[in-house]
């Protein structure tokens, strides 16, 4: 006899939803309890793709949202959000992880094989990809948050119909950061900056970075660019605070940090209180992402804010709106908000 998914939520002791993120690997799940489901699973011959009850169902209401980057705190209302307007709209969730090295687009035509998708929203990463590329994914997508640039590294600036996207403009915004702590008369400002071989929004905000020091008359100084490590997740607090004790032990002259996200300088401000500095009495200190954590922190963090709950309500709805051909591909440009706060000063 066929075993069916609510065979093996029996079994197991748990509800269906529970076995359905285990089978979707969502990272919202016990790794005990996915363990012992993806055993029965095993064990039973559970396919959960070739069941003639799931196929239909498949083919017809699954959305997933593929992301780089999921340890990062800055996604977590956006996935909330979208898996609530995705349920919303009868379609099942599928959350799926992308590693830093992988490509998200072979990643997503094998899911659209496996999972018989109607769409996909990719969260985070960079795209570079060229139009032969694109035309391998056969649903509708749309990119959130996602760095886009050209053959070249550079910001993308055109705006062919291939692709719909959410974003801010990472460029535009850390340009705006450091021109604030020019302006607040920081000469050496030291940047925590994403890996060295980033293509994404790391490489958007750092070309901000030095765009902003050139037009205030101040040379880029390679030493004052730490890059963070890649064998660390990026854009963690942990990164953030390997990164600031190497800048440390070069005794740079700086007198601001701009780290490029808000976790990165949670983190850098834990290796300068460490080695008894105080912020900003002794060094500014500023983010990007506007995480809830950087308003609470001692002292609150200065940042760029995201709008993420607008962007993630705009991404889905840009999504449906292509599922159901309502509209044609649009990029979606929001704007940020700098929320100038205790850990910078002026000098």
């Amino acid at each position: 006899m066929e075993i069916t998914i609510k065979d093996v939520a029996k079994i197991c002791g748990v509800g269906v939803s529970t076995v359905s993120r285990a089978i979707n690997n969502h990272p919202d799940i016990n790794q005990e309890t996915k363990d012992r489901i993806m055993q029965v699973i095993k064990e039973n011959n559970y396919i959960p793709n070739n069941s003639a009850r799931n196929l239909k169902r498949s083919e017809a209401n699954t959305i997933a949202v593929l992301i780089k980057g999921i340890t990062n705190p800055f996604f977590a209302k956006m996935t909330q959000i979208l898996e609530e307007e995705i349920q919303k709209k009868r379609y099942s969730f599928v959350l799926h992880r992308v590693e830093d090295k992988e490509d998200e687009v072979d990643v997503a035509v094998e899911l659209i094989k496996e999972k018989r998708l109607k769409g996909i929203i990719f969260l985070g990463g960079f795209f570079s990809h060229s139009h032969e590329k694109l035309k391998e994914l056969t649903v509708p997508f749309v990119l959130s948050t996602v760095g886009i640039l050209d053959a070249g590294g550079k910001p993308e600036g055109k705006t062919e119909a291939e692709f719909s996207s959410v974003s801010v403009d990472d460029f535009e915004e850390s340009y705006k950061m450091v021109d604030y702590l020019c302006r607040l008369g920081h000469k050496d400002i030291l940047i925590l900056a994403s890996c060295e071989d980033d293509e994404s929004i790391g490489a958007l905000r750092l070309e901000g970075y030095k765009r902003a020091l050139q037009d205030h008359g101040l040379p880029f100084k390679k030493e004052n660019c730490i890059y963070m490590d890649e064998k660390i997740e990026t854009y963690s607090m942990e990164n953030g605070y390997v990164c600031m004790k190497k800048a440390l032990e070069k005794k740079l002259p700086v007198t601001a940090v701009y780290a490029v996200s808000d976790s990165t300088a949670i983190g850098a401000c834990r290796a300068l209180a460490e080695a008894g500095m105080r912020i900003p009495e002794d060094v500014s200190v500023a983010g990007f992402d506007g995480l809830d954590i950087g308003q609470y922190y001692m002292p609150s963090l200065t940042t760029i804010r995201q709008p993420v709950e607008e962007m993630a309500y705009a991404t889905s709805r840009l999504l449906f709106d292509l599922i159901k051909k309502k509209s044609c591909h649009q990029q979606l440009i929001f704007p940020a908000e700098l929320i100038a706060r205790e850990s910078t000063r002026e000098v």
